[in-house]
């Protein structure tokens, strides 16, 4: 056919009414399944193509909802992508997928483009380099909900669910502590100090030094990029102090992973030498010739509550603009790599 087909072609090939036609491609309870079998049939037949668009903006909804991560190479927001994909897919929600790479640009663009679509509603973790609020803002100018995971922004109207990072930050010095460490040393990510998680895993590891009356020493504070290259970086510093650290809190799983292959060419024996443990609980931590300790994100979670959120305000309009704030309780994994009692006792 040269034209679209439209309902009506539907319904003279059917010899049904319009009205029957429109009802059954929408599901509705009252039509027979018999009806909807031949209406679905016939309009496949017709190559037949329903407007979303429309429909959307006749009924006020899209059924289609915004995720917005950093990367989806990571296991971390993959994780938060399938929690939040369990939750609603069995809604009848579907899901669109954007990442910003870090780049606030791209942010920009991608809400601009979920808000063009008529999502219901938009789950995000800003970028490392956010720092306007005014796209946010025309999110809830819009009467659309707003669910920040992990990286948030604090936003009258704005709802999220992060970790506490500064508890789970204070959990894994405090271990290091325990284990015997007393010169600790935190890799943190370049640029931490416009990021609120990572302002507060350096709180927490700063607080669990003051607690047990351990120095803080600024020396021990190496900023470098959030990826195996940045962790060797800041692996061939460390191989330069004059005093070697005996302890690594690392902000990133993938910066102490970089750490530990530069440090152990260098002949130092994890955890003997140097106990370490990272933050995020990334997968390859369990499968380590010496597995690393970790801090768990408990990213499924974090995904499966947004999502909770975001079903709350989009079923009762009026909690739409009322914030809804949800802090989860890390979780220490504790492994081989910061077992330096166990290992040299």
């Amino acid at each position: 056919m040269s034209d679209k087909a439209t309902i009506y072609d539907i319904a003279k090939k059917l010899n049904i009414s319009a009205a029957t036609v429109s009802r059954a491609l929408n599901d509705h309870p009252k039509t027979s399944i018999k009806t909807k079998i031949r209406v679905q049939e016939t309009a496949l037949e017709l190559g037949y193509e329903q407007n979303k668009l429309a429909l959307a903006l006749k009924s006020g909804r899209s059924n289609n909802i915004g995720v917005i991560v950093p990367r989806i190479d990571i296991n971390f927001f993959g994780s938060i992508i399938r929690g939040i994909e369990d939750e609603l897919y069995p809604k009848g929600y579907h899901i669109i997928i954007c990442q910003t790479h870090d780049n606030e640009e791209k942010e920009i663009q991608n809400i601009n483009a979920l808000l063009n679509a008529q999502v219901d509603g938009i789950i995000t973790s800003i970028t490392k380099n956010t720092k306007s609020t005014t796209i946010f803002d025309r999110i809830l100018e819009k009467n659309t909900p707003l669910i920040f995971v992990d990286r948030k922004l604090n936003l009258k109207g704005a709802s999220s669910v992060t970790l506490n990072d500064f508890k789970g930050a204070y959990m894994a010095t405090q271990h290091l502590i325990e284990q015997g460490c007393k010169r600790i040393l935190h890799l943190t990510v370049l640029g931490h100090k416009s990021v609120e998680i990572y302002k507060h895993r350096l709180d927490g590891y700063t607080q669990a030094l003051l607690d047990n009356n351990i120095p803080f020493d600024k020396n021990l504070i190496i900023e470098t990029e959030n990826d195996l290259e940045g962790g060797k970086k800041a692996g061939l510093k460390i191989m330069k102090f004059n005093e070697s650290p005996d302890g690594i809190f690392s902000s990133s799983d993938f910066m102490l992973l970089g750490a530990i292959k530069e440090i152990k060419s260098h002949g130092v024996n994890i955890p003997e030498d140097i106990a370490v443990i990272g933050f995020s609980n990334e997968p390859f931590t369990k499968f380590m010739e010496n597995p690393i300790s970790s801090v768990d994100q408990c990213a499924l979670d974090m995904g499966k509550l947004a999502a909770r959120v975001f079903l709350e305000q989009i079923n009762a309009p009026q909690l739409i603009k009322i914030e809804k704030n949800v802090v989860l309780a890390p979780k220490l994994k504790i492994r081989q790599s910061s077992l330096k009692k166990v290992i040299c006792n």
